[in-house]
């Protein structure tokens, strides 16, 4: 797709059609970055996206039962 640089006051700017903007998962908020001579457009990432996309509810509930019993359970004095 060809498009043109507009004016927009001191700056440049590109109009990007909207089926292109659901396509690539874009919103308000995107990091732009320069890459040789191409400018890279990606949507903003939430800080700490993706953190639980390898856990395993199942596989980590089941680390409880690896601990160590507690005997100091009859030491206290409550």
């Amino acid at each position: 797709m060809q498009t043109t640089l507009r004016k927009i006051g001191n700056s440049r700017g590109v109009i990007i059609p909207a089926a292109l903007l659901a396509q690539a998962g874009l919103d308000d908020a995107v990091d732009l970055r320069l890459e040789g001579n191409r400018i890279i457009i990606e949507p903003v990432k939430t800080p700490r996206e993706g953190w639980f996309n390898g856990a395993n509810p199942v596989q980590d509930v089941d680390a409880w039962g690896e601990l160590p019993p507690d005997d100091d359970a009859s030491e206290w004095e409550w």
